[in-house]
């Protein structure tokens, strides 16, 4: 039976997103074939070929099949692809589609969407470097795709994995019109395990199972609810009251909250690949940002250990640069901007910043990423006073919600901003698209919204991306690391912690590299 917390959320969450209808279809289901999920934010686009994030992506990788999925050993896995290979010296790969699958109007996908929305990704996706050798898709046969290269390309085999490569109906997307801003990007047809029914931004997505899924016996929940829960202590309650079946995103405080709940099951593998890097950004393009001396001052009044170890409590560590620790690329022998306020101070005034007579030396707007309160909000908190000491008075603005953030940064309107990105496991696919020069797309989220740009810089990405030598490529990255670091346009922190909980029901939580935004087809309740 379902229980009354649990017919009471349903019965909400119907009521909000579609009226009676589907309260009616809501309220009716078993709790065993509902999965319901607490998200701190809302997406602003559900197409995950035209943005990036875990605010698209766990919706997305539900609503979209991808050709490869990935295991939690980093090892490729068939999805939409049965088979996959390399030919012409790397500079091809082979895949062979496996047979009976349809999109959500039941119509097949064949070859020709995987080169439509392949062709389509490379365009419009923030992460331009990504797909960058990709020169054209042959379809020699509906179930025969040949993605063909300029030049072999390390990242390829994760490019093509659930949280960058959604395959699109050729039919819908194809039509003309814009990708970026295409009327069908919130309310899409899907190839995935999961077909859209309901998006109302700021409250709730829900889905439900693609009755013509292509893997046997998948999915197995009828439906999948995402309530959007802003609080986080809320989200925490909805958890260990059963209102909600997972958390995505664990916070420090919800973590020791949910310790004390004996049906919450803390998720302690997955999402490897992400390698989440928290830092202050600085808008290049804006007074007195534009100088070196301002940013480096800006970074030595920072204490990071105060950060990791007094505000996370010990669950996070300091990030050094622009590559996550742990990852084969990753090199510690950069600048480590250790906390000294004499030497900010000093650099501030040799750029011409002197304090007036109530010791301030400029004024700064801080912005911080919504939804993210120990990554961002308690960082922003922190820092106002922290940068009065070395004469900046800092205002932090908080924003309503993602998009709207996600609109002031990505087209230029601040001076700051608490925030950061993931590495997504290959530096082709997470890296480069924060520093190339040629990643500056006013508009587009998490590219290179800091306007930050060094010829030097572009040349050494370049060169790694086709550098097939796995030390000489570790040389490459290094320098490129010392170089960032140097230049300083944004200050580093820390580490995110990542954290997930589930209900002590739900098995089969899949084991993979990039969870939680891959497919939850094998997710089920333990009856």
């Amino acid at each position: 039976m379902i229980s009354s917390a649990r017919r009471r959320i349903l019965q909400q969450l119907g009521a909000a997103a579609t009226g009676p209808a589907l309260l009616s279809r809501a309220a009716a289901q078993s709790s065993s074939d509902t999965l319901v999920i607490g998200y701190p934010s809302t997406p602003n686009n559900l197409n995950s070929a035209v943005q990036s994030g875990v605010a698209t992506g766990i919706i997305a990788a539900q609503v979209f099949a991808s050709p490869l999925r990935f295991d939690d050993g980093w090892t490729p896995q068939p999805y939409l692809a049965q088979t996959w290979s390399f030919q012409d010296d790397g500079r091809s790969i082979l895949l062979k589609l496996v047979p009976g699958a349809t999109f959500h109007d039941g119509r097949p996908i064949t070859s020709e969407d995987v080169a439509f929305s392949v062709m389509a990704i490379k365009a419009n996706h923030p992460f331009q470097s990504m797909y960058a050798p990709v020169e054209r898709v042959d379809t020699p046969s509906p179930d025969i795709a040949v993605i063909r290269m300029s030049t072999p390309h390390p990242a390829i085999l994760l490019a093509l994995s659930p949280p960058f490569c959604p395959i699109l109906p050729k039919h819908v997307f194809g039509d003309g019109q814009p990708l970026r801003t295409h009327p069908r990007n919130n309310s899409p047809v899907g190839s995935g395990a999961f077909r859209l029914v309901e998006f109302k931004p700021r409250e709730v997505a829900v889905l439900e199972k693609h009755r013509g899924y292509f893997i046997k016996d998948r999915p197995r929940f009828e439906r999948i609810i995402i309530r959007v829960i802003p609080d986080p202590a809320a989200q925490a309650l909805a958890l260990a009251k059963g209102e909600i079946d997972m958390l995505v995103g664990m916070t420090v405080s919800q973590a020791a909250q949910l310790a004390k709940s004996p049906d919450v099951v803390p998720l302690r593998k997955g999402g490897e690949a992400i390698g989440p890097l928290g830092w202050v950004a600085f808008n290049l393009t804006r007074k007195p940002y534009d100088d070196v001396r301002v940013r480096q001052a800006v970074s030595y009044a920072i204490d990071r250990k105060f950060i990791v170890e007094q505000l996370h409590r010990g669950t996070s560590r300091i990030a050094t640069g622009p590559i996550a620790p742990g990852s084969p690329y990753y090199t510690d022998k950069v600048e480590p901007y250790a906390l000294n306020l004499d030497r900010s101070r000093q650099l501030l005034d040799a750029a011409g910043l002197k304090p007036d007579a109530q010791g301030v030396r400029f004024k700064a707007t801080l912005d911080y990423l919504p939804g993210t309160p120990d990554n961002s909000q308690t960082i922003a908190e922190y820092l106002r006073p922290q940068l009065k000491k070395i004469g900046i008075e800092v205002t932090v603005r908080a924003s309503p919600d993602f998009p709207t953030w996600a609109n002031r940064v990505s087209n230029h309107d601040f001076d700051m901003t608490v925030d950061g990105a993931f590495n997504y496991g290959e530096p082709v696919i997470g890296v480069h698209r924060t520093w190339l020069s040629t990643n500056i797309r006013k508009g587009v989220i998490w590219s290179n919204t800091q306007s930050y740009v060094n010829p030097k810089v572009d040349e050494l990405l370049a060169q790694a991306t086709v550098e097939r030598d796995l030390e000489k490529r570790k040389r490459l990255y290094a320098e490129f690391q010392r170089i960032v670091v140097a230049d300083a346009p944004v200050a580093f922190t820390h580490v995110w912690p990542q954290g997930f909980a589930t209900r002590k029901d739900v098995a089969d939580v899949p084991a993979s590299i990039w969870w939680p935004i891959t497919p939850y087809d094998t997710l089920r309740r333990q009856r």
